[in-house]
């Protein structure tokens, strides 16, 4: 899999369905809603199903292929 792209965010933390939209991996906070039920995405490694899960600097979120890691 390819290095994850850096994307930085403003504060400490960030929800995962506000990180998948900032980071470009979804189009939508209802597709967020949609794929992290279906449980499509992973957070570190692991399948993640809380669209509230709070990441962090350093957490690597991937869906489909595609990964993108929280920057501060």
């Amino acid at each position: 899999m390819p290095e994850p792209e850096d994307v930085p965010i403003r504060d400490e933390v960030i929800r995962l369905g506000q990180f998948l939209k900032l980071a470009n991996l979804i189009e939508s906070g209802a597709e967020a809603k949609s794929v992290i039920a279906d449980g499509l995405v992973s957070v570190n490694g692991e399948v993640e199903v809380r669209r509230g899960r709070q990441l962090r600097d350093g957490d690597v979120v991937e869906i489909g292929g595609l990964s993108a890691r929280v920057s501060h």
